[in-house]
């Protein structure tokens, strides 16, 4: 099984926390759209063959597409590849994208799946993040979604944006329990170096939640999953029983996939690649038949390095059995001696031949990652 990611590196107006590589340049999209086309015929052997079990529209804002484009890349993609008849087929949109124009038109394609980057329900926090729409669009885009008969949907939010406090956030995820959503991905605010929101910050513009309240709400998020019946299986990520993202599992379970589009990733289990970050560097050298990419061959202690942070991020944590299999006995015994010090203060679980974090340790997880890993 393999995947296909369709990277569409294009938005309205850009967020002050985001440093994924996207542009605000509408007249490149048909130019762009070509070139992807042309990548999937050019790439088409990556993946040997693989039955694609699940694809995924990423960004950037797929929903800043038309009916006609998303026609485009996947008469491609089924002409190229071998699709699973239940593949997962996901896109992301922004609410104010999901009218009922628009997903009428999208209905009749082969998405299955919608992942909505709500974000917040909360007006202030929305124009402070520099997002296109409010909390009422938001709640409408999910209703007029279920209306139009997906009953597959994820939503987006992220805690401890500036000024927030642990009763703002409980109001947040009280809402999106409202909704009757099947999975909600919740993401702890990072300030990454040269965005907007990184720069505020460092001109003492906005405040930030201390460490302790960020804490507190994400144990907070954890009870009321719990309460509503979902499931922990990643760190940020919650879930119906069954609804889980099939397409992010397969990157935790290191399955193979393919990137399309500027900036995107791939993996085929023994190296990775890159796409160029530039939309007009990409679509003239695809073009012109040139190199587009990077690429690396990755090392033993790479390939293990992947497999603990991927699998300790997830409910499933590091299967040691197959840690061994994949990697030697050196390995999983490595593993487990530099495991010690968080088993032995509750930090991380270990039984059933399986090294899970626990609730404590899920608020230290970088921190024992990087302990695991082998330098």
């Amino acid at each position: 099984m393999a995947g296909i990611y369709i990277h569409i590196p294009f938005c309205k107006k850009r967020c002050t926390y985001c440093d994924f590589y996207t542009e605000v340049a509408p007249q490149l999209i048909p130019n762009l759209i070509e070139s992807i086309v042309k990548e999937l015929q050019i790439r088409k052997d990556y993946l040997q063959n693989e039955t694609i079990n699940t694809i995924y529209f990423g960004g950037g804002t797929p929903s800043i597409l038309n009916k006609s484009q998303f026609e485009l890349i996947f008469d491609a993609i089924y002409k190229l590849y071998n699709v699973a008849d239940d593949a997962e087929i996901t896109f992301e949109a922004n609410p104010d994208d999901l009218t009922t124009d628009f997903l009428a038109s999208i209905r009749p394609l082969p998405f299955n799946r919608m992942s909505i980057g709500i974000q917040s329900f909360d007006d202030i926090d929305l124009k402070r993040i520099n997002r296109r729409h409010s909390g009422k669009e938001a709640i409408d885009a999910v209703k007029n979604a279920q209306n139009a008969g997906f009953n597959n949907i994820s939503i987006d939010l992220i805690y401890g944006l500036p000024n927030q406090t642990l009763a703002a956030w409980e109001k947040q995820v009280d809402t999106a329990f409202t909704l009757n959503v099947q999975h909600i991905s919740a993401y702890g605010l990072t300030y990454e170096e040269g965005t907007a929101l990184w720069k505020q910050r460092e001109k003492g513009l906005v405040k930030t939640v201390e460490d302790d309240i960020m804490n507190e709400m994400y144990l907070l998020l954890i009870e009321k999953v719990k309460q509503n019946g979902f499931e922990a299986y990643e760190i940020s990520n919650f879930a119906l029983p069954n609804h889980r993202s099939r397409h992010n599992t397969s990157y935790w379970k290191q399955q193979p996939y393919i990137g399309i589009g500027p900036s995107a990733h791939s993996y085929n289990l023994t190296s990775r690649q890159w796409n160029v970050s530039s939309i007009t560097t990409y679509i003239k050298a695809i073009a012109e038949n040139e190199i587009f990419f990077e690429s690396e061959i990755l090392s033993i202690n790479d390939r293990y390095n992947d497999f603990v942070m991927v699998s300790l991020r997830t409910s499933d944590g590091i299967d040691v059995t197959l840690l061994e299999k994949e990697f030697g006995t050196d390995f999983k015994e490595y593993c487990l001696q530099n495991a010690q010090k968080f088993t032995k203060t509750n930090k991380v679980d270990y039984s059933n031949d399986k090294l899970c974090l626990s609730s404590q340790g899920v608020q230290i997880s970088n921190l024992i990652i990087m302990d695991l890993m082998r330098v």
